[in-house]
């Protein structure tokens, strides 16, 4: 028996050519458009075959009889199937492709079917053919369709309508439901209906633990039937008797709603169920007037738009989340079901199309999460870069192969990094200047454009602490001025002189190094925390500025760290603290992932804390203060011994505060 299958390399087609090859003497004729021997193989590797049983044939489906040399259409034997597949099925496409694949390409397909004189011609068509029909569709239904106005349902409507109006031989027509990955093994080839909410609630996953109640949508029936079984059912209705002029509707009888089909794989995913749902039906009582002018507000479809992305959800999406029609496919079923072919319940195969999806197409997947290919050839500064930090970062991204830059006052330091750094293997360009110098940065500025033309990524480092009460510091107003001139002024000095060409180029990365006692609001540090926040504070309404210029922003709330910065205080000397290759790692994750912020759980606790319970922290926090007393440094006393030594009660707490500034 010989067939001619069009959309043969698509995720439907290349599953009907196996099970068509499992029939003895089939042979397969196949459409294909770009016949490459890389491609050809690859199908052929699928389907266990060879040119003897699936030969090729190179045409184009908008094309006149297909753009079928007339000496290959000669070679064509007496086609007793012609099974046409090849469409656009995706909501998120070109209108205008799709409608001139799935609505010409129809066209064209029945019009070769009719002069090779075919036996029988079966066309794929959806129940997106109803459009958004309003209560129960049968398969002998079609002229009753409503609401196609999206230009998918329209085309598939319209593409059906051609084969009801223009085949000249026996059709056949299918409507198959949202077709899913395989039952079996999960296998899918591009993320559609379900998946698109595959995102959220990975998200979920990552947020919240698997026990804890969440917040979702409720909405209409979506008829999800997984692709062996649309294969199968195809396969046996197409070649069953008496049965030309007929629709079939290859659909679930039991479809679920849209909040239990989330449901269902959030318990796949190990995932927070969606035990509150909103049915997305109340929107209906919002004025359409009213709605209409909501969504044309700028900032509305701004965020509207990036929510949208971030999810990885089409933009119609919601258009039919509340969807109105249910399928009656009760003759496709009642042939079927003679088969021993059934709809497999979504809730025995979720697991295996998340499993799939996570391994295969979850978007983050595709993107190069490696150092390297963030930095490599690209232009990266780091302001205190020839000690601690710094210097632990800059050695970990010229290994990656950035030009890397280090910015550091003393150029005998940096000199003794360069030179570390060439023992190693890599290069480093040192750069001495003190930030905290209007004039010496702005200098700086000058011979960084001068030299390299702009930087790509900007790491704000370099920083002063001071560990000294209040109290003792009613005298000391120009340790707060010193703070703000390194730490605040320094960094934004050099961030407005780099800025410019990020802006122009639409391309840059800025890196704020702040503190973890900003979010617990560190006592004893209020200098060095004040200015951290002022740097915070700056950088957050930087980002906004800059979000649609393509310049992004990370804060990292540095716990404490062993660094030379650290070591006078010599309390700390029994206190568990990162160390500087530990903090690099901060920096690499803001390079790779570039968040808004990156800070520790227990910062994050803290910042919590605080807002929620803010006398409550300034209790726990006194109680620290005063649990740590002054160095004799701050106090203005020479120490009497090398080592501070830390009562049992403080060696507790650090344990249990670890990075915590005290």
């Amino acid at each position: 028996m010989d067939y001619f299958v069009t959309g043969a390399s698509g995720f439907i087609g290349k599953r009907l050519v196996r099970t068509l090859l499992a029939r003895r003497d089939a042979r397969i004729y196949f459409l294909i458009r770009n016949p490459s021997a890389e491609r050809l193989a690859k199908l052929f590797r699928f389907w266990g075959s060879d040119e003897a049983r699936t030969i090729p044939v190179e045409g184009d489906l908008t094309k006149p009889d297909l753009g079928i040399a007339p000496a290959d259409r000669e070679r064509l034997p007496q086609v007793d199937h012609v099974f046409h597949l090849g469409a656009i099925y995706d909501l998120d496409a070109d209108p205008a492709a799709e409608m001139r694949t799935n609505i010409e390409g129809t066209r064209n397909v029945v019009a070769f079917a009719t002069v090779i004189g075919a036996g029988r011609f079966h066309h794929m068509s959806s129940i997106a053919a109803a459009g958004l029909y309003h209560g129960v569709f049968r398969e002998d239904m079609f002229e009753e369709a409503e609401n196609l106005e999206h230009p998918y349902f329209a085309s598939k409507h319209e593409s059906e309508r051609l084969v009801r109006s223009e085949c000249r031989i026996p059709w056949r027509v299918y409507r198959p439901g949202l077709v899913v990955g395989d039952s079996r093994t999960g296998e899918m080839d591009k993320i559609d209906g379900p998946y698109y909410f595959f995102k959220l609630i990975q998200k979920l996953r990552r947020l919240l633990p698997p026990w804890m109640p969440s917040i979702g949508i409720e909405g209409g029936r979506i008829n999800l039937v997984p692709v062996d079984f649309v294969v199968a059912a195809l396969d046996h209705l197409a070649h069953l008797d008496g049965h030309d002029g007929a629709c079939f509707h290859l659909t679930d009888p039991h479809p679920h709603r849209v909040g239990d089909i989330l449901n269902i794989f959030c318990r796949a995913a190990h995932a927070p169920e969606m035990a509150i749902r909103v049915n997305a039906a109340l929107l209906d009582f919002i004025p359409a007037g009213l709605l209409k002018g909501l969504m044309a507000l700028t900032p509305t479809r701004r965020v509207r738009k990036a929510v949208m992305k971030d999810l990885g959800l089409p933009n119609d999406i919601f258009t039919f989340v509340n969807y109105p029609t249910r399928f009656d496919g009760r003759d496709a079923e009642r042939l079927l079901a003679a088969a021993g072919i059934t709809v497999p319940r979504l809730e025995d195969y979720a697991w295996r199309l998340w499993d799939y999806w996570e391994r295969h197409l979850d978007p983050d997947l595709f993107i190069d999460r490696s150092l390297k290919g963030r930095v490599e050839g690209r232009v990266v500064l780091i302001t205190g870069g020839s000690s601690g930090i710094g210097k632990a970062a800059a050695f970990r991204i010229a290994e990656a192969g950035a030009t890397t830059l280090i910015v550091a006052r003393d150029a005998e330091k940096l000199a003794r990094t360069r030179e570390e750094a060439a023992a190693r293997g890599l290069k480093l360009v040192t750069y001495a200047g003190d930030l905290a110098d209007p004039a010496q940065c702005a200098a700086l500025i000058d011979r960084i454009k001068c030299d390299h033309g702009a930087v790509d990524i900007l790491v704000n480092n370099a920083g002063r602490s001071i560990r000294r009460g209040i109290e003792n510091a009613y005298d000391r107003f120009h340790d707060f001025e010193r703070m703000m001139r390194v730490n605040y002024f320094g960094a934004l000095q050099l961030t407005l002189g780099l800025l410019p060409e990020m802006a122009r180029r639409r391309s840059g990365h800025v890196i704020v190094i702040s503190s973890i006692g900003v979010l617990t609001n560190a006592p004893r540090f209020s200098a060095y925390v004040a200015s951290k926040a002022a740097l915070e504070a700056w950088t957050r309404c930087a980002a906004s500025e800059f979000l649609d210029r393509g310049v992004e922003f990370t804060t990292i709330n540095m716990p404490l760290v062993r660094t030379p910065m650290s070591a006078p205080t010599r309390i700390y000397d029994s206190a568990p603290m990162l160390t500087p290759d530990e903090a690099a790692e901060f920096i690499i994750e803001a390079i790779v992932k570039r968040p808004e912020r990156i800070a520790t759980k227990l910062g994050i606790f803290g910042q919590v804390l605080h807002s929620l319970l803010p006398h409550v922290a300034q209790v726990i926090e006194n109680t620290t203060f005063r649990m740590f007393p002054d160095s004799a440094a701050a106090l203005g006393q020479k120490p009497e011994s090398e080592r501070e030594s830390a009562s049992p009660d403080q060696v507790a707490y650090t344990q249990l505060m670890r990075g915590i500034h005290f």
